[in-house]
């Protein structure tokens, strides 16, 4: 089921995802949610709390639905290590239209559960460690402006604003 995806200014989005401590059948159901949602947005990342879900739980296809293999579902993401830097431009779901060049570490580790609850190391630079971290601060109630520092942060959030009455009407 495509579930809606919450937008900027969303409470839910400001707060800590708490882990996950049984993988049950409502999880699977989650993760299947999640994966359609993102597919059909498009997206190569989403995270439980874009839709409304205070758990610990990320989805990722650099595909988006092409390479079934490429999917990557992270239960309880923890970062092992972070290095090196990128300048890149990143966009969200929940801030649809606006994109920045943010910078982050450029390789990654992250440990995790995955859906059977075994663990799983996940390695990856460039894009996936964008898409990692990106999707992981969702869990820790950060989004991609918050990475960002004084002007273009302020015309970012008032081109976001400006924007909002008439995508309503």
């Amino acid at each position: 089921m495509i579930r809606p995806i919450l937008h900027y200014g969303a409470p839910a989005l400001r707060q800590t995802a708490r882990p996950v401590s049984a993988f049950t059948p409502d999880l699977s159901t989650l993760v299947t949610d999640m994966i359609e949602t993102m597919h059909a947005a498009p997206g190569i990342g989403l995270a439980a709390p874009q839709v409304g879900e205070a758990l610990r739980v990320v989805a990722l296809d650099l595909s988006v639905g092409a390479r079934p293999d490429d999917l990557l579902v992270l239960i309880n993401p923890e970062w092992v290590s972070r290095e090196g830097m990128q300048l890149e431009e990143e966009s969200c779901l929940s801030l649809p239209g606006l994109t920045a060049t943010v910078a982050r570490p450029a390789r990654v580790v992250v440990r995790g559960r995955d859906l059977k609850g075994e663990t799983v190391e996940v390695s990856g630079d460039g894009l996936l460690a964008r898409a990692l971290q990106h999707e992981i601060d969702h869990l820790d109630g950060i989004l991609f402006i918050d990475r960002l520092r004084g002007i273009q942060r302020q015309l970012l959030l008032r081109d976001w604003t400006r924007r909002q009455p008439r995508e309503r009407s």
